[in-house]
Order: C-alpha cells, then sequence, then structure tokens
C-alpha cells in the first residue's frame, strides 16, 4: 500500500498528489527506537576531550608535607591527594569516545518513524520544485509566508535547488539537508520538514 501526500507549488498553489511508501510514512512511531538514535546521534556529537589530572599528574607535593605526629593534624603523606587544595581530581573525566553503536534496521526505523509522525501530525510539505531565478532571501520569505511554514523548518534540497538553498539560508529558524544526510533527530527538532518532488524519499518514479 502507499500513502498519498499533496503536492504543492512554492507560492502556495496545488500541484497534485504523489504517492509513497507506507513502510516509510505510514507506520505508528516506534518511540523507544527514536530514542535511542537519537541519543546515539547527540553522544556522536561529543568532542570528548575533556580531561582532568590525576594525583600521578599534579605537579609537585611529592614530599610529606609535615611529620606523622605531634602537629594534631590528621596525617597527610602527599599534598597531591584528592582532598587536598591543588590536588588531583579522583575519578575525574578523561579524553574518550562517546559514539554509541546502532544497526542499521534500527536507524532506518528511526527514520521512518520520524517521517510518519511528521505526515500525521501534518507537518510535512512536498513542493513539485523550487523556481528561482536568483538567490533573494525577501522570495525565500514570501514562499514560507505563502505555504504557512514558521518556526524551525528544515528544508531537504536536491541538486539544482542552489538558488532556492541560498534564498533560505540565511532565514532565522531555517535549517538545510541534503537528501543523504535526513536523519532521525533533525526532523524531530522541526517544527516543518519540506520536501521536492525530486528529493522526498520512497516517492512514485
Amino acid at each position: 500500500m502507499a500513502v498519498t501526500l499533496n503536492i504543492r507549488t512554492q507560492d502556495g498553489g496545488t500541484a497534485g498528489t504523489v504517492d509513497v511508501d507506507e513502510a516509510l510514512f505510514g507506520i505508528e512511531p516506534n518511540v523507544p527506537v527514536l530514542h535511542q538514535v537519537v541519543t546515539a546521534q547527540l553522544a556522536a556529537r561529543r568532542r570528548g576531550t575533556h580531561s582532568t589530572l590525576t594525583r600521578a599528574e599534579v605537579r609537585g607535593g611529592a614530599a610529606k608535607p609535615f611529620g606523622q605526629k605531634g602537629t594534631g593534624r590528621a596525617r597527610q603523606g602527599s599534598l597531591n591527594a584528592p582532598h587536598m587544595r591543588g590536588g588531583g581530581v579522583a575519578n575525574g573525566p578523561k579524553p574518550r569516545d562517546y559514539a554509541q553503536k546502532v544497526n542499521k534496521k534500527v536507524t532506518r526505523l528511526a527514520l521512518a518513524s520520524a517521517l510518519s509522525d511528521r505526515v500525521q501530525s501534518e507537518r510535512l510539505v512536498v513542493i513539485d520544485q523550487w523556481n528561482f531565478d536568483t538567490p533573494k532571501t525577501k522570495d525565500g520569505l514570501a514562499s514560507m509566508a505563502s505555504l504557512d511554514l514558521s518556526g524551525r523548518v528544515v528544508f531537504v534540497i536536491g541538486e539544482g535547488d542552489e538558488a532556492a538553498a541560498k534564498s533560505f539560508r540565511n532565514i532565522p529558524g531555517v535549517s538545510l539537508l541534503e537528501a543523504s544526510e535526513l536523519n532521525a533527530y533533525d526532523i524531530l527538532c522541526s517544527d516543518w520538514l519540506v520536501f521536492t518532488s525530486a528529493t522526498l524519499p520512497g516517492g512514485a518514479k
């Protein structure tokens, strides 16, 4: 079976319909899988360069600070101990890779869940094609107003859409993605997801 989506023009008109794969746009969103994949994406973005010095790496402090007895104070063996001011850090962070392994099937299911969620919430728009003669932010804003797009909008741009990309890229709240970059996190973070007939995954060819 297929899911039918309306196709619109960039000035807000209608341009027919398109049938897309139900397995990609018509499933029940799998929330646990979305959570797993989004968490993995955010973890992979972490640089993991944080680092602290252990007591072995702190400079100085090797000598015993004072005698074992006679001071009335608790015995101390080194100024580098974690409880001493300027000492090392116990169990502190060290450089590490935060990347998590996610199976390809799980990633595809998360993408289909995110796309289906946008269809069910009526937050997915398909444009027949972009017709920008020259890049103008003013024209991009006019097109968004005609399509009633507001908030965070993700435009999926294809080859030959350079003028459209330049018309939208400076608008606050707008993100541009190539079709190959489409992912669950960016979809879920958007208020609107906008495809063209050429960039729509699973569309009738």
